[in-house]
């Protein structure tokens, strides 16, 4: 077995890296460890000098990086350029802020005084998605870089080229040797990674399952984690919204990305006067998007990232509809060459049916009628997940209200713009737990000390 980079427009296998011996793991865990050292004590300035410099390269070469992910895992040439320009983004907000989030932090005891500090704890090992290559690497190098923290990073199995790509950037930028180690290594060697003293951390973006396995491992060791796992994020238009306003973010918030995104709208539901109006709009918006090479900048539907992905999810459906789920539109995959699939729209899903609890990763779209704002809630709350989710009203204030309803770690309002530097993301639930990005991002791999000055006497 090896790492293989195919082209999910057309099938074509583009490359093939092989596994990682376990001694070369072990000379890059033990150049890590050293490299630690050195970092840890490396002032804020300097750091910030390497980050940004990766901002910027990355800035500069836009094409250069954004062509990779659109050959490996058919993100359209579009959306892989917005997500470099806003890796680097990531990657400079960090290098201008990081020094400011872990500054000491005065406290008031009743005698003396006393601060808490901020030190970086070793080697994380991060463990990320092929969805986003370089936004969901950026996420974790741009914050626990600048914390004095080093990297050693598992990618997925199908981006190896994206994954080698950013592992460069950092030697292009003047990072020093072991500071960030892309790791082309098997589940196993990833298992005996968690289980090394030298790891201080595990960071994990992928499914519930795989979750499951690196928390519960890390956990036997005493060691600090932090999940993104998946969701199924509710879209909730309530009677007063602007339906043409709802609509444009319904087709982005479930397409963008061909639906292979954690935090997509997964599953519509739509007060009983608008529902409708909402679907017949939906589905001709749906309908609208035509296949084609991600290359090509009028493409307006992708392939999935892999064959496998579209043999899975196709599958999925077909479980849906076994157990009763009406099909509105598609739920095949399209004839022609690649990993393509229609856009689908999936009803009638009863509580009993599995793919009422399940995550549908792709362009399927499960769509709920409710009669009122109180079903409405009741339904986005009835999820094993809990990332984030939308609602849509004239209303602000009522917007608001039941955002702050909704079990989820976050809440969108007339949109769905997920992803800003300086807005914390994560979830609760089997979407997992911890943030990433802003301020509390840096947070979740340092050591928080307590040091106190007190003239005092023991007690007697």
């Amino acid at each position: 077995m090896s790492y293989q980079s195919v082209n999910p427009y057309n099938g074509k296998l583009l490359k093939t890296f092989e596994y990682l011996s376990d001694k070369q793991v072990e000379a890059a865990l033990d150049g890590a460890a050293l490299c630690f050292e050195k970092w840890r004590q490396t002032s804020f300035a300097a750091r910030a000098a390497v980050i940004a410099k990766a901002a910027s390269i990355m800035r500069a070469r836009v094409d250069d990086f954004a062509r990779p992910m659109t050959l490996e895992m058919g993100k359209r040439i579009n959306e892989a350029r917005g997500e470099v320009e806003f890796s680097s983004n990531i990657l400079a907000y960090y290098a201008k802020n990081a020094e400011r989030f872990l500054a000491p932090v005065k406290l008031h005891p009743t005698v003396g005084e006393a601060h808490m500090e901020s030190s970086p704890l070793g080697v994380i090992f991060c463990v990320e998605p092929w969805n986003f290559p370089y936004y969901q690497l950026a996420r974790v190098a741009g914050p626990h870089l600048m914390a004095g923290n080093v990297l050693m990073v598992k990618h997925a199995g199908c981006v190896p080229q994206c994954a080698i790509a950013f592992e460069k950037l950092w030697i292009e930028a003047g990072a020093p040797i072991g500071l960030y180690t892309n790791l082309l290594i098997t589940h196993e060697q990833s298992e005996h990674l968690v289980d090394d003293r030298r790891i201080k951390g595990v960071a994990l973006t992928g499914s519930a399952a795989a979750g499951r396995s690196i928390a519960a491992r890390a956990g036997q060791n005493l060691k600090l984690s932090s999940m993104e796992l998946g969701g199924s994020d509710a879209f909730i238009v309530l009677e007063d919204a602007d339906l043409e306003h709802a609509i444009k973010w319904a087709v982005w918030g479930k397409m963008y990305n061909t639906g292979q995104t954690c935090c997509a709208a997964k599953r519509f539901i739509v007060v009983e006067e608008l529902a409708d109006k909402f679907l017949a709009k939906f589905q001709a918006a749906l309908a609208a998007l035509k296949p084609g090479d991600p290359m090509d900048e009028k493409t307006t539907l992708g392939p999935l990232s892999t064959e496998s992905a579209l043999v899975d999810l196709v599958r999925q459906v077909e479980g849906a509809i076994s157990k009763g789920a009406k099909v509105v539109m598609g739920g095949k995959r399209i004839d022609r060459p690649g990993s393509f699939m229609e856009p689908t729209i999936l009803t009638n899903i009863k509580p009993e049916n599995p793919a009422f609890r399940e995550e549908f990763f792709g362009p399927v779209a499960l769509f709920f009628r409710v009669k009122n704002e109180e079903e409405a809630i009741a339904l986005a709350n009835d999820s094993d997940f809990g990332l984030g989710g939308s609602v849509f009203t004239r209303d602000i204030a009522r917007g608001k209200r039941v955002a702050s309803r909704i079990d989820t770690g976050m809440m969108f309002i007339n949109n769905i713009s997920w992803s800003d530097a300086e807005l914390p993301f994560g979830g609760i639930k089997n979407s997992g737990y911890g943030r990433e990005l802003g301020d509390m991002g840096i947070q979740e791999f340092v050591n928080k000390k307590l040091v106190r000055v007190a003239s005092m006497e023991a007690p007697a």
